[in-house]
């Protein structure tokens, strides 16, 4: 037990990363719920107004969407690497757009999601995944 501790090798790797994946997907459904909410929405659009930004309400939108659905794929494990794609577009805005860039203090949050969307893109969305059923047999 010792040794595996210390291998190189992953320790159950597809299904922890799996656990991780579903884990960002619940922790994205949930700051992308607010779009149920008309009020908090047309508080993001007033902050996305007095930050100079274009549209801020459909912004607003666009972004809260973006988080709910790629939270919903993410927990699936449905088309996980095409979702990372506009996940890491929208928290890249967050952070240098909305933000100041400070990725190692104040906008440190969103840029973890970035960093695991990239995570993912890249290792894909290990055991427990709807990919998995779909594109098992292509990937044979």
């Amino acid at each position: 037990m010792i040794k595996q501790f210390f291998s190189p090798r992953g320790l159950w790797q597809n299904q922890g990363l799996g656990l991780v994946r579903i884990l960002v997907g619940a922790f994205l459904i949930y700051h992308g719920w607010d779009i149920m909410e008309k009020n908090k929405m047309n508080d993001a659009g007033k902050w996305l107004t007095d930050l100079h930004f274009p549209f801020p309400l459909l912004m607003a939108y666009l972004g809260k969407g973006t988080e709910l659905a790629g939270g919903i794929c993410l927990f699936l494990g449905l088309l996980t690497r095409l979702m990372v794609i506009p996940v890491m577009i929208t928290m890249i805005i967050i952070c240098f757009g909305m933000g100041h860039g400070k990725i190692f203090s104040d906008d440190q949050h969103p840029f973890l999601f970035v960093l695991l969307s990239l995570v993912f893109f890249f290792s894909g969305p290990g055991k427990w995944s709807a990919d998995e059923l779909l594109f098992k047999k292509d990937n044979e």
